[in-house]
C-alpha cells in the first residue's frame, strides 16, 4: 500500500511549467490523457465545420482564431491537427522572418509539414496526397512505380491540362517522391532548397525555385491539385515574432496579402487558420488593409474556462499519480479543492494556463508545507530545465544544418546576439538586396563594425553572387572585420565563387569564414524556438510567464549558451567563460559528424540533479534517477545513483531515512526542510 501523500512528495510536479510550452504540432507532442474536450469545444466543432464546407466545395476558407495569452491557441491547433488530420492534411507555419520572402517561407513550412507522418500512419502526408491523385489510383499504384517519367508527367499533363506552372518539371518532381532513393532530393526542390547542378541533374529540373513568384506559383499547384484530395490546413502561429515593418511594428500585411492572394488566385481545397494574441491584433489591425480583413470568412474567440473545467484540468494532471495510490483518494482533485479556485476566481471564470499555475502552487506547497513553498524559487534551474527539454526536443528535429533557410538561420544569431547584449546591432549588411537577409552587422564597445552574413545554398551560382556581395562590402569600407559563416562546400579551384572567398578570405585579411557545427545550430534554434514562445506569451518559468526581455536576462544569468562553439568562434563569448561552465550546455548531445564524439560527462548530470530539486525541492530517489535516465540516454540508473551518493557526501544534497530501498527514499536540498 502507497499512501498518496507519499506519492504526491516523490513525483514530479505534475503541474510542472516546462509542460506548459506548446508550438509547432508536428514537433510538440501532446498527450491526449491531459486534454479536458470540453475546453474550447466550440471551437472544434466551428473550424471542423469550416473545413467540411471546404472538403464540399473545395472553396479556400479562412479563419482568425484569437484569444489572451494563455487562452491556448498553440495547443487547440495541436488537437484540431490530431482530431481532423484524417480528413485533411495539416501544415504548421512559423514566425516568418522577412517579408519579402514570405511565399519561399510558406512553400518550405508546407512541405516540412506535409513529409511529416501522422501518428498511427505508415506514410507522409505527401505521398498520402500524391496516391490519392487520380492518376495513381488509375491502374493501381505498382503499375505506375514501374512506367517511365514521361508516361507520368503526360498522365497528369493530361488531368490537369492547365494552370499548373512550369508543368514538366512539377510533375517529374513528383514522380521522383515514388522513389525512395530520390525522395529527399525530391522534398528539397519542393520546399525551395537551392540546389547545386549535380542536384537538379538527377531531378532533371533546370532551375531551383529561387523567387517569390515561383514559390507563390508551385504553392498554387499543389492548391489546384488539392481540389480532387482532401483539404491541405495552413495554420499561421506565434505571430508577434514576424518580420517587422521599418517602424517596428510586426508586418501583418504581409501575411494578409499571402492569405488575399490564395483567395484571389482561386486555390482550392485550403483552410487558412491565423492564430493570434487579441491584444496584438487590436493593436495592429489598422496596419491591414480593409480589403484583406474582409478575406476573413470567420472568426473564432477562445473564451475563459469555466470552474468546473478548471478542475477536469486539475483532474486530467493527478491522474496518473491517484492511479499508483492504495487507498484511492476519496476527491479525484486531493490535494485540490474546488474552495480553492471560487476563492481565487469569484467571477467564475479563468484560463487553462492559470488553473495549471495555481495547481502548481499548491502542490509544491502540499509537497514541501506552506512555510517552505512561500520561499523564492530558484528561477534559473527552472529555466534551465525549461531550456534542456526544447534542446532535446530541437536535437530530435534539427539532424542537418539545410534544414532552416538562410534568413533563418541569420535571425536566429541576431536573436541571440540581442540577448547576449554584443552591441548596436543592424540589419540587412550586405549591399544586395537579394542576400541582405542573409546579413547584419554589429559593432562592440570602442570597437569597429563587424559585418556577418550566414548562407548555406549548395548553388555554386548563388555562393559566387554572395561572395560578390561580400567583395562590394569589403571595397565600401562597410565594416573592419567580416564573417561568412557557412558548412556547405565552395567549390573547387577554378570556380568563380571560390576564388573570390579565396581573395575575401586570404589569410593577410581580419576577414574570417566560420564552418558551424550542428550542435551549434541547436543552440541558436533552441533559443529562437524560447523566442517565439516569448513573444507568444507562452513559456512559463517559476510562476511567470516571460516576456522577451525576461528571456534575454535568463539567458544570460543562466551562462546557458557559453559552450556554443559558434559563439566563441565569433568572439562574442571569452574562452574563460566557457572552460568555466564546461559541459552545462551540451546537456543531453549528440555527436554529428562535425565535432568530435560526444562524451558523457558527470558535471552536467549532477547539474540537472541539482536543478531537479531546486525547481521541485523535495522529490523521490527513483523519480530522480528515472527522470535524469530519461534525458541522459547514455547513462544507466546505477551510474545515476552513484552521483546521488556523490552529490549526497558533498552535501549537495540530502537523502531522508534509512531505508534502503531507493523507492522509499525522498531527496532534498540541505536546510530545505529544516
Amino acid at each position: 500500500m502507497t499512501a498518496i501523500d507519499q506519492i504526491i512528495r516523490q513525483a514530479i510536479n505534475p503541474f510542472d511549467p516546462a509542460t506548459f510550452k506548446p508550438g509547432n504540432f508536428w514537433h510538440e507532442e501532446q498527450d491526449p490523457a491531459l486534454d479536458v474536450e470540453s475546453i474550447h469545444q466550440e471551437v472544434i466543432r466551428e473550424v471542423e465545420a469550416v473545413l467540411e464546407q471546404v472538403a464540399r466545395d473545395h472553396r479556400t476558407r479562412t479563419v482568425m482564431m484569437f484569444g489572451d495569452s494563455g487562452a491556448g491557441k498553440t495547443h487547440v491547433l495541436g488537437r484540431l491537427k490530431r482530431i481532423l488530420n484524417p480528413k485533411a492534411f495539416f501544415v504548421y507555419i512559423d514566425p516568418f522572418p522577412e517579408s519579402e520572402a514570405i511565399w519561399r517561407h510558406v512553400l518550405r513550412y508546407t512541405v516540412d509539414s506535409l513529409v511529416q507522418k501522422p501518428e498511427g500512419e505508415a506514410e507522409s502526408q505527401l505521398l498520402r496526397w500524391l496516391k490519392s491523385l487520380s492518376a495513381f489510383k488509375q491502374g493501381g499504384i505498382v503499375s505506375w512505380v514501374l512506367s517511365d517519367r514521361q508516361r507520368f508527367v503526360r498522365s497528369l499533363k493530361a488531368s490537369y491540362p492547365s494552370g499548373i506552372y512550369n508543368a514538366n518539371e512539377f510533375f517529374g518532381v513528383l514522380y521522383d517522391l515514388i522513389d525512395p532513393d530520390r525522395y529527399p532530393l525530391a522534398c528539397e526542390w519542393l520546399r525551395g532548397d537551392n540546389l547545386d547542378d549535380e542536384s537538379l541533374k538527377l531531378l532533371n529540373v533546370k532551375h531551383s525555385i529561387e523567387t517569390e513568384d515561383a514559390a507563390q506559383k508551385v504553392l498554387a499547384n499543389f492548391g489546384r491539385i488539392a481540389a480532387e484530395t482532401q483539404p491541405i490546413v495552413l495554420c499561421f502561429d506565434q505571430l508577434d515574432n514576424i518580420a517587422r515593418t521599418s517602424d517596428g511594428a510586426i508586418d501583418l500585411q504581409a501575411l494578409f496579402n499571402v492569405n488575399s492572394s490564395i483567395h484571389n488566385q482561386l486555390l482550392k481545397n485550403f483552410l487558412v487558420i491565423i492564430s493570434i494574441i487579441t491584444s496584438t491584433w487590436r493593436q495592429n489591425a489598422d496596419r491591414v488593409q480593409l480589403a484583406d480583413q474582409v478575406r476573413i470568412d470567420t472568426s473564432v474567440p477562445l473564451k475563459p474556462i469555466s470552474l468546473d473545467q478548471a478542475e477536469a484540468v486539475w483532474v486530467s494532471r493527478l491522474r496518473p499519480l491517484h492511479r499508483q495510490a492504495d487507498p484511492r483518494p476519496d476527491s479525484p482533485t486531493f490535494p485540490l479543492t474546488r474552495q480553492v479556485l471560487e476563492q481565487k476566481y469569484p467571477g467564475g471564470k479563468t484560463y487553462p494556463r492559470n488553473a495549471l499555475e495555481l495547481g502548481r502552487r499548491i502542490i509544491q506547497s502540499y509537497k514541501v508545507g506552506p512555510s517552505k513553498a512561500e520561499q523564492p524559487e530558484d528561477a534559473i534551474a527552472a529555466f534551465k530545465l525549461v531550456w534542456l527539454k526544447e534542446f532535446n526536443r530541437v536535437q530530435e528535429r534539427i539532424i542537418r544544418i539545410r534544414q532552416l533557410s538562410a534568413p533563418e538561420l541569420t535571425q536566429m544569431l541576431k536573436e541571440t546576439f540581442a540577448a547576449l547584449q554584443v552591441g548596436e546591432i543592424r540589419p540587412r549588411f550586405l549591399p544586395s538586396s537579394t542576400y541582405a537577409s542573409h546579413s547584419f552587422s554589429y559593432q562592440p564597445n570602442n570597437q569597429g563594425r563587424v559585418g556577418i552574413g550566414w548562407n548555406e545554398d549548395p548553388s555554386l551560382t548563388t555562393l559566387f553572387h554572395i561572395m560578390n556581395a561580400y567583395r562590394c562590402a569589403v571595397e565600401l569600407n562597410l565594416c573592419e572585420k567580416l564573417f561568412l559563416i557557412r558548412a556547405e562546400g565552395i567549390g573547387k579551384p577554378g570556380n568563380r565563387g571560390y576564388e573570390l572567398h579565396d581573395q575575401i578570405f586570404a589569410e593577410n585579411t581580419p576577414h574570417q569564414h566560420l564552418k558551424p557545427s550542428l550542435h551549434s545550430v541547436h543552440y541558436l534554434a533552441t533559443y529562437h524556438s524560447l523566442v517565439n514562445a516569448a513573444y507568444a506569451g507562452e513559456i512559463v518559468v517559476a510562476g511567470k510567464t516571460l516576456d522577451i526581455q525576461a528571456l534575454e536576462f535568463f539567458i544570460r544569468d543562466s551562462h546557458i549558451l557559453q559552450n556554443c562553439t559558434l559563439l566563441k568562434d565569433l568572439g562574442v563569448l571569452s574562452s574563460k567563460e566557457t572552460v568555466e561552465v564546461e559541459g552545462e550546455g551540451a546537456i543531453a548531445s549528440q555527436p554529428d559528424d562535425s565535432e568530435p564524439e560526444f562524451q558523457p560527462d558527470n558535471e552536467p548530470i549532477q547539474d540537472f540533479l541539482l536543478d531537479l530539486l531546486k525547481t521541485h525541492q523535495l522529490l523521490g530517489r527513483q523519480v530522480m534517477v528515472q527522470t535524469t535516465v530519461g534525458q541522459f540516454t547514455e547513462i544507466s540508473e546505477d551510474q545515476v545513483n552513484e552521483l546521488i551518493q556523490q552529490l549526497s557526501e558533498d552535501n549537495q544534497l540530502q537523502v531522508l531515512g534509512d531505508n534502503p530501498n531507493p523507492e522509499e527514499q525522498l531527496v532534498y536540498l540541505p536546510d530545505q526542510l529544516a
